[in-house]
């Protein structure tokens, strides 16, 4: 088997790099790298593992990544299936402000635009608001050459640290992203074991098995890395996929349908999970969903 770098290098041929994919699903690997990421999904659905939080992504959505923050876009499991048709998109733009772009970015014309990086140090997703105007200024960066790349770029730097209050992190300020390079690669194999693996009955053995590792020191370690226990991140998986199942259109009446399809072998404890993460009940989630879909359309 191929080993897999945990620490992906970006080219450095250019000041600013952009990059427009289609492919059958995004790349499966838990990864870093040392510049900034902003991703825009023009298709695709799935969940954004980023440091030790997860977050549902579709078509629309754009984040902005941190430097060194160890992060996988997850493709949905129909994605991986041997008979489909289905493709993501993205276009992403990544930008290095203590490489290339230093001189750059210690202009004092560049201090606020700096501290915004460093308050939001992790990054965050785009409030749906503002997408379309981030969106454009990111195309017009990809679509830009020579000099013109690097004025776009500002505009696009500025237009991000214009939503000064209105982003919600990608994960706590209290996670580390100091991993080393083996570590960062033990991580990468256990996560994807768990993410591939999430909605059939595995257990503490099994993954501990994959990662070649007793219970015991598997648990020190994954707390240690995730800031999770083992059953706690199986759960956040779990939970995250029946969320984007139950607001997908499936019939309200196929609940225990969308349980059992997560992974779990109990309704009344896929109930219980659910409320305890997403602080209300599945059905309440539904109805909260249709309301403010409603709203939305009413008002557009």
């Amino acid at each position: 088997m191929k080993v897999l770098p945990f620490t992906m290098l970006v080219p450095d041929d250019k000041s600013v790099i952009s990059e427009h994919i289609e492919l059958p699903y995004f790349y499966q690997y838990l990864h870093r790298h040392d510049e900034w990421q902003i991703t825009y999904i023009e298709k695709g659905e799935g969940t954004l593992i980023a440091g030790n939080d997860m977050h549902a992504f579709r078509s629309g959505d754009i984040f902005l990544i941190g430097a060194k923050l160890p992060h996988l876009f997850k493709s949905n499991p129909e994605y991986f299936a041997s008979d489909s048709n289905k493709t993501i998109k993205a276009c992403s733009i990544y930008f290095n402000p203590n490489g290339i772009l230093a001189a750059l970015f210690n202009l004092p014309e560049m201090k606020l635009a700096s501290a915004f990086l460093a308050k939001n140090k992790h990054g965050f997703k785009v409030p749906a608001a503002f997408a379309k105007s981030i969106v454009n200024k990111m195309l017009n960066v990809h679509q830009a050459a020579g000099v013109d790349v690097l004025f776009n770029f500002l505009k696009l730097v500025n237009s991000l640290q214009d939503l000064n209050e209105n982003v919600e992190p990608l994960c706590s300020d209290m996670y580390s992203s100091n991993v080393t390079e083996n570590e960062g690669m033990r991580l990468s194999k256990i996560i994807n074991f768990i993410t591939e693996n999430y909605n059939s009955q595995i257990s503490l053995e099994d993954v501990a098995n994959a990662a070649f590792m007793t219970p015991q020191a598997f648990c020190r370690y994954f707390k240690k890395h995730t800031g999770h226990t083992f059953v706690s991140f199986l759960n956040e998986v779990r939970i995250n996929d029946a969320c984007k199942s139950l607001i997908s259109g499936e019939k309200a009446d196929c609940i225990s349908g969308v349980a059992y399809k997560a992974g779990f072998n109990s309704i009344t404890n896929f109930n219980r999970v659910f409320k305890s993460i997403i602080g209300q009940s599945p059905r309440a989630y539904i109805d909260t969903y249709n309301s403010v879909s409603r709203v939305s359309y009413i008002g557009a």
